[in-house]
């Protein structure tokens, strides 16, 4: 038997993931997430990168639904005919 795991053969070798493509994705998101990038960026550890990258985009999205809720009460106070409801109109997703 080679040395291989059951999971390895399991999968086509062009879909499987190297550790040093792994790294490389990690060493990316390191570099992309605000709150790692202005640390030491080389001591945080890949579960905690990707646990950093969950919250992060998490925040993102709750500050979309907020940003979002304020244009469209800001729509509501405004000429709906307006040129400035059209923008806000294209705004909100």
């Amino acid at each position: 038997m080679s040395g291989r795991s059951s999971r390895t053969r399991a999968r086509p070798m062009s879909s499987r993931i190297t550790d040093d493509q792994i790294l490389e994705l990690v060493t990316r998101l390191r570099q992309l997430l605000p709150e790692i990038h202005n640390r030491r960026p080389e001591k945080a550890s890949a579960p905690k990168v990707l646990q950093d990258t969950c919250n992060y985009i998490k925040g993102l999205h709750k500050e979309v639904d907020d940003l979002s809720e304020r244009l469209s009460e800001l729509l509501s106070t405004i000429d709906v005919d307006s040129p400035e409801a059209s923008i806000i109109r294209s705004l909100i997703p």
